[in-house]
């Protein structure tokens, strides 16, 4: 029994998952998410209706214990949670509770495994990332997508009769309940645990030798393809480090940052991601600054699209930081297409920081930013100071324009005549 609103820590899980690791069967499915919330179960498949994405027997099943909790509760309640850095570090954490085989399943087809029932045997099951602009209707196809993957696993693996057990979670939630002032505080809990978690993962280093010559990092890592779901590739990247960064070059003067992706996502086969950077001394200056001059996406080796880059580029000594970069005519750091494949793309990246010329240490240098000195809030508050003076000023002089009468009329005198040129 836990609370409503209780977040689960890593040793509650691990005691929640004792009987997985002594029972006889120890066939274990684990089905693991980008982002995920118990909230997603009930209210996807009240709010579409016919269109209810969960349809294997998993998930209806899910589905059908949470409807009778929230039907038994005598008020509104706070679905309990698992803390990330427990879901993060589940795989570690199954692979040292026993003497699994471990296995990954990409082609979603285990048919042609070799499952051997008397050994405990871990299938890990990477499902397709959500789509993470908040847009409830491709969030809906993406979980319908990978409801299907689910109930096609567990089908197969029952026709072979395999008995298993699943696990279905994800790295981090994908909503926070806003109802009370309790779950207020808890939401500020959640999100500052989230953001601490989001940051623990160390940047992505290329070496060249026994040095350290490109060191790249983002918070979250998105491409989407025209017509398709968004592909996330911040975990690929940062966690399980599933990219392949063989092809990348570092020198003096031009530095590339290659990362391939096997099967990023259903359709899409490879995927490689290239960030050309140079450096040059520039007289103006009289220095040398590095330059991150274009982005090239190729998918299934065909397809080529290339970005123009406008707004990234540091001090050599220095590395660059900026709080959104990608296509959108918002970001202050852009991606402009160079071609006609390029347009059908979307890239969003954010917190981007990146390093390709001397790195010490195997860290960061100081970071130059793409914000500049004068936002558009700093250039608000000085017009609107400056019209507020203006204001003042003129109200001033016009109160220092009035004068007196230098002589009165006496009623009981003659009457007073005053000149016009007075």
């Amino acid at each position: 029994a836990v609370h409503e609103g209780q977040v689960v820590s890593a040793q509650e899980l691990t005691v929640l998952l004792q009987p997985l690791f002594t029972q006889n069967s120890r066939n274990l499915v684990l089905f693991l998410q980008d982002r995920l919330s118990i909230d997603d179960f009930t209210y996807f498949s009240e709010s579409y209706g016919n269109k209810n994405p969960f349809q294997n027997q998993v998930n209806k099943h899910l589905i059908n214990l949470l409807q009778e909790i929230l039907q038994s509760s005598p008020s509104s309640l706070v679905l309990p949670a698992v803390d990330c850095k427990a879901t993060r570090y589940l795989l570690s954490v199954l692979q040292e509770s026993g003497d699994w085989k471990l296995t990954n399943v990409t082609n979603l087809n285990v048919s042609q495994l070799e499952v051997n029932a008397s050994n405990p045997n871990l299938l890990v099951v990477q499902l397709q990332p959500l789509a993470s602009d908040l847009k409830e209707i491709s969030t809906l196809e993406a979980i319908a997508e990978n409801d299907k993957i689910i109930g096609r696993v567990t089908m197969d693996l029952q026709e072979r009769g395999i008995h298993f057990s699943v696990i279905y979670t994800a790295v981090r939630p994908s909503r926070i309940s806003r109802r009370t002032d309790v779950v207020t505080k808890l939401r500020r809990q959640l999100m500052a645990a989230e953001e601490e978690d989001s940051l623990s993962y160390p940047p992505l280093n290329v070496t060249s030798g026994n040095y350290t010559c490109i060191l790249f990092y983002a918070s979250n890592f998105s491409v989407k393809p025209s017509s398709s779901v968004l592909i996330d590739l911040t975990n690929a990247t940062f966690l399980t480090q599933n990219v392949d960064i063989s092809a990348s070059e570092c020198s003096d003067s031009n530095t590339t940052l290659s990362l391939k992706y096997t099967k990023p996502v259903n359709g899409i086969s490879s995927l490689e991601i290239r960030f050309l950077m140079t450096n040059k001394f520039y007289e103006v200056s009289a220095r040398k600054w590095s330059t991150l001059d274009s982005v090239e996406i190729v998918q299934d080796g065909e397809k080529f699209a290339k970005f123009n880059v406008s707004g990234i580029s540091a001090p050599a000594e220095y590395s660059f930081h900026c709080q959104l970069v990608g296509t959108s005519n918002l970001y202050p750091a852009r991606l402009v297409p160079s071609n006609n494949e390029a347009k059908n793309w979307d890239v969003f990246i954010s917190k981007l920081q990146i390093q390709g010329f001397n790195v010490i240490n195997n860290q960061f240098s100081y970071a130059s930013d793409c914000t500049g000195f004068f936002t558009p809030g700093i250039w608000m508050g000085l017009v609107t100071s400056i019209i507020l003076l203006w204001i003042l000023t003129y109200g001033i002089h016009m109160i220092m324009q009035l004068t007196t009468n230098s002589r009165f009329d006496d009623p009981k005198g003659p009457a007073l005549s005053v000149p016009q040129t007075e």
